[in-house]
């Protein structure tokens, strides 16, 4: 009975990765990389860069630096210190010193009951910005000369309303390395990138703008709108409370009938989240469960997939080796081979270490574990705790 029910696992494995590889492969053609500017492109829009920063000393420097040297014009640079208690202003401070006209320091205001850190931050340079385009960028990530061109001319190209880049993952421990891939790897393998931007073809109109939103994705990482837009939304008032802002923000623009494209951001920007399991593990807590739309029956039923789909498969492939079952050992090592090909074109996609594809199965325990820590936090509605703040 055991080995029949393990057989039809490995079956629902083996067919549930034949069915993301389709979409890999689709996104390795049209997840792109952001729009090349030309000499064809003569609207230039002013771009107001959006930063909010809450303890950011580490990072803020660097980002700020990237930006001094961009090849575009015009643009500026609005920086929101909320609340820091270290030396994140007074880095921020010195590149004002430095070019006044470009750089624009302001402290936050406190935060009103009923809001979240992020959307307030982001709320208060959505107001005071002027810019034609407003690009919202996290503290923590580093943007190539051309960047701006790029985000330019993909508002040209695409004439869309709002654009998301998902930055290339800047790894360095072990379980960054570990870890953060499979973030990147669930966007790639479930979700088809070109269905953000445009109707599924096998889905009627009428169909399509009553669930368009289902198809909205963001990072909020690096999120560029037209001003217009962002106002006639509501901007980040309209996702006041949301810790997943970024998601929502692409759903309210999809339910409002506006126009999202999604990037990559290899050669264009580079972001590192975390820089130590603890750390990592706490900013992924914040958020988990809100990634499944706060359903317990949905995360309980995707951790059971998932454990199914990428742990089962090596578990019985080493099984196998001493059972001698054939049938076992094949749709195994099936599964199995099709994972780390998934993993390995993952990783020369956005230049992670290829070695670390073999570290799958960790990286899904690691997640698991995080998945039941978060599920006694919902039950017993324990809050976490992001730079000194509960969320």
């Amino acid at each position: 009975m055991l080995e029949h029910a393990i057989t039809w696992l490995l079956f629902f494995s083996l067919f549930y990765l034949l069915i993301t590889s389709f979409i890999l492969i689709r996104n390795r053609f049209e997840l792109t990389a952001l729009r090349t500017a030309s000499i064809a492109d003569s609207q230039n829009r002013k771009i107001s860069v959006c930063i909010p920063a809450r303890n950011e000393e580490k990072n803020i420097g660097t980002l700020l630096e990237s930006l001094q040297n961009q090849t575009y014009e015009p643009f500026d640079v609005h920086l929101l210190d909320d609340q820091s208690t270290d030396k994140t202003q007074e880095i921020a401070l010195h590149y004002r010193e430095k070019n006044p006209e470009r750089f624009h320091i302001h402290s936050g205001k406190p935060k009103p009951d009923g809001w979240l850190g992020k959307p307030w931050a982001c709320n208060q340079l959505g107001t005071m910005c002027d810019g034609e385009i407003l690009l919202f960028l996290d503290a923590d990530t580093v943007v190539q000369p051309d960047m701006l061109e790029q985000i330019n001319a993909s508002f040209t190209e695409d004439a869309v309303d709002m654009v998301t880049v998902w930055p290339r993952q800047i790894v360095g421990s072990f379980w960054e390395k570990t870890v953060i891939p499979l973030i990147y790897y669930a966007l790639v393998t479930l979700l088809p990138a070109i269905y953000v931007y445009r109707k599924p073809r096998w889905m009627p109109s009428f169909g399509h703008k009553k669930f368009r939103h289902i198809f909205a994705a963001a990072c909020g990482q690096c999120i560029a709108m037209k001003k217009v837009v962002y106002e006639k939304i509501g901007g980040h008032s309209a996702v006041k409370n949301e810790i997943v802002e970024d998601v929502e923000l692409a759903k309210r623009i999809k339910k409002d009938g506006f126009s999202l494209r999604m990037y990559h951001g290899v050669g264009a920007i580079s972001c590192r989240m975390y820089r130590n399991e603890a750390e990592m593990f706490e900013g992924l807590r914040k958020n988990f469960l809100q990634g499944f739309n706060n359903s317990l029956p949905l995360f309980i039923l995707f951790a059971i997939i998932h454990f199914a789909v990428f742990i089962l498969p090596f578990a019985t492939l080493l099984a196998a080796l001493f059972t001698f079952d054939t049938v076992i050992f094949f749709l195994s090592i099936a599964s199995v081979g099709l994972i780390l090909l998934h993993r390995l074109l993952l990783a020369g996609w956005f230049q992670w270490d290829p070695l670390f594809a073999f570290t799958h199965p960790v990286g899904v325990l690691w997640f698991q574990k995080l998945g039941i820590i978060k599920i006694v936090d919902h039950l017993f509605e324990r809050k976490s705790e992001w730079k000194g703040r509960k969320v």
